[in-house]
């Protein structure tokens, strides 16, 4: 037997097995779970997740009009997204009450994830369309990426990922859980 690492060849350059893999984002990339239609019977996942458990649906809290839930495709470890319940594209179509609620809601899911991981700073954003970027735009929801000093390292530029230190299941226990202390914190 060698002690020489095994080379791949005929895949790329020869490395050692030095690559870091990602299958998972290859269901983001080929359009899995984006709807085809105007609601949840046309496959819109922020129609059905409702519907499902909180630890199926991977959903934080659930509000009145807006529900939060983690991003199945997360930029960083506790990317939430605020949702409105109705099948609304644009911002501009929510009622007053829906955009209230998703202003409270991302003020408390600001709270919540400085609370239960310590975030220094946010990315708080739509993309309205696709051709902005908006990976469901028939749906809308609001970003809320979590970053802290020092976050951006060699992963995203030389490995082409990212590197998230937590089970979306385990991120969503301390983020729920986290949520109500915060909500009993400030009656």
């Amino acid at each position: 037997m060698t002690s020489e690492p095994e080379l791949q060849i005929g895949v790329g350059t020869q490395d050692a097995f030095q690559r870091l893999w990602t299958p998972h984002r290859m269901a983001y990339i080929q359009g899995e779970n984006k709807p085809t239609g105007p609601g949840a019977e046309d496959g819109c996942p922020f129609c059905t997740i409702p519907g499902k458990s909180d630890e199926d649906g991977l959903v934080v809290a659930r509000g009145t009009h807006v529900y939060a839930v983690l991003n199945l495709y997360p930029y960083n470890g506790g990317h939430l997204m605020v949702v409105p319940y109705r099948h609304v594209a644009d911002y501009t179509d929510l009622t007053g009450p829906e955009t209230a609620e998703l202003a409270a809601f991302t003020k408390k899911a600001m709270v919540t994830l400085r609370t239960a991981s310590g975030a220094h700073g946010f990315n708080i954003g739509m993309n309205q369309g696709s051709v902005a970027g908006a990976g469901i735009a028939a749906h809308l929801h609001q970003h809320l990426v979590p970053r802290w000093g020092g976050d951006t390292n060699f992963m995203p530029v030389v490995g082409h990922t990212r590197v998230l230190p937590q089970l979306l299941a385990d991120t969503r226990k301390m983020l729920a859980e986290a949520w109500q202390h915060c909500a009993a914190v400030e009656e």
